[in-house]
């Protein structure tokens, strides 16, 4: 899946051949690890062993995106894909917790929308200040002092940091716009932006000047809003011909489509009605791909260049088409601004429509997206060799916590799933001992012998998980 980059050709495109603008790109982000728990021993004269004191591990930074609307494009992702927030600190004695990592924000476009690599939505970012945690940093490993307890009262151990989120992401930006001026390259879509606004896009008369979506302010008395133009449709465009399917998502959260239509063109073969009609195909197929239906939408046609008497002539031979089916026609020229005035309050009463219909806006918030919750702890899953698969949120989070290195940290492991009902489960499903467990994921888990042996320190148990030998005798 490439990032999707328009760069023009020298001479082009806006600020020269260098010029980019980027409207998709694959983000690869990696959250802060949490720092390890310090496992510690006060010390003082006459009284070496003065208790646990190790801190905890402090909290990796998450990785934020936030709507900036001074942010135009995604370029800066484009040319570095790679985004890290750092780590908590490790843990140290005296009751000292590491520090947390510190949260990286990025910024983004009003109007962009974060995906995962099999395209499922995870949040659509609109409204300035919005944010939506796409990474989170994990938590710092807890302290002995902080796993101190009446059955372990000095453990000699500590919990590690859990690692951060690490994921891909696509970023896509739609145009938040208003009003979308839609049709054939070279009808006059961004002459009439820049009539109608003080945006000032690449005008020229060869296809495909329009290279990016340009946008414009429109204000019509009391009415204010958004006009965008979709460069490159023609007709197979939602099959990928020229350059309308890369553009016409942005089109998705327009209120009004407005069909620009070439009165002056030379091109054999082509009319306003026979272009209208191809330009709604490919927005009717498009649609039907699983995109934002845009049938619905209000529409208004514009026949435009009838400051050029051929042009009028045509514009008056087929606005009774139009409007037999129901449309709206105003006959405009962006080169004299003729008609401009009643187009423009035309959208502005469509767009205050639109508004009114809307429910109240919601104040911006930050956007979170956890996991479903109320599922069971864990699973236990037997294979046909007599192998034992455990999986589960917590069974692999303590698992990342583990020192394995440390027995009694592995002890303290045993006893959580002991609690948790992991043995019980196990024997249910048959599991006898010296069985072979995992413990993980079918792509990623650990291989244990299970051994049943109850609680540390319990009667139950047939031995003691975890002692803490350097007390007894005390």
């Amino acid at each position: 899946m490439s990032d999707r980059v328009v760069q023009p050709a020298a001479g082009r495109g806006r600020g020269g051949a260098g010029a980019q603008f980027i409207d998709r790109v694959v983000l690869q982000v990696q959250a802060g690890n949490g720092g390890n728990g310090c496992a510690s021993v006060h010390r003082e004269k006459f009284k070496p062993l003065g208790g646990p004191d190790g801190g905890n591990g402090g909290r990796g930074g998450d990785v934020t995106l936030e709507v900036d609307v001074n942010t135009a494009s995604l370029l800066d992702y484009h040319n570095r894909p790679r985004r890290r927030a750092t780590g908590g600190k490790q843990g140290q004695g005296s009751h000292k917790n590491g520090a947390n990592g510190g949260d990286l924000l990025l910024t983004v476009p009003n109007g962009t929308v974060v995906k995962t690599l099999a395209g499922e939505v995870l949040a659509d970012l609109t409204g300035a200040g919005t944010r939506f945690v796409v990474a989170q940093g994990g938590h710092g490993g807890l302290g002995n002092a902080a796993l101190a307890s009446a059955r372990r009262k000095a453990p000699g151990f500590a919990l590690l940091g859990e690692p951060g989120d690490q994921l891909d992401v696509v970023l896509e930006l739609k145009t938040v716009a208003d009003v979308a001026l839609v049709g054939f390259p070279s009808a006059g879509k961004s002459s009439l932006i820049a009539a109608l606004s003080a945006a000032k896009p690449k005008i020229a008369d060869y296809p495909f000047t329009t290279l990016i979506p340009n946008l414009g302010v429109v204000s019509a008395g009391d009415d204010v809003y958004t006009v965008a133009d979709v460069p490159g449709l023609i007709e197979g465009a939602s099959e990928g011909k020229g350059l309308g399917l890369e553009f016409l998502r942005h089109i998705e959260r327009a209120s009004t489509l407005v069909h620009v239509l070439d009165c002056a063109t030379l091109e054999p073969g082509r009319d306003p009605v026979s272009d209208f009609d191809v330009i709604e195909s490919e927005l009717k197929a498009y649609s039907s791909l699983g995109d934002q239906p845009l049938a619905d939408r209000p529409r208004l046609i514009v026949l435009n260049k009838v400051d050029v008497p051929e042009a009028r002539d045509l514009a008056e031979l087929v606005r009774p088409e139009f409007e037999k089916r129901g449309l709206t026609v105003f006959e405009v020229s962006a080169a004299t601004h003729e008609g401009l005035r009643q187009l423009s309050f035309a959208m502005g009463e469509m767009v205050a429509a639109h508004r009114a219909a809307l429910p109240p806006e919601e104040p911006t918030r930050l956007v979170i997206r956890p996991a479903a919750v109320g599922g069971a702890d864990f699973e236990v899953r037997r294979f046909g060799d007599g192998t034992f698969l455990i999986t589960g949120e917590k069974p692999i989070r303590w698992l990342r916590q583990t020192d394995f290195s440390n027995d009694e940290a592995v002890g303290y492991l045993a006893d959580r799933l002991a609690r948790l009902g992991v043995e019980a489960r196990l024997a249910e499903a048959g599991a006898e001992p010296g069985a072979t467990v995992l413990i993980g994921t079918e792509e990623e888990s650990i291989v244990i012998d299970w051994e049943p042996e109850g609680l540390a320190g319990s009667a139950e148990g047939l031995g003691r998980r975890g002692p803490d030998r350097r007390l007894e005798g005390r």
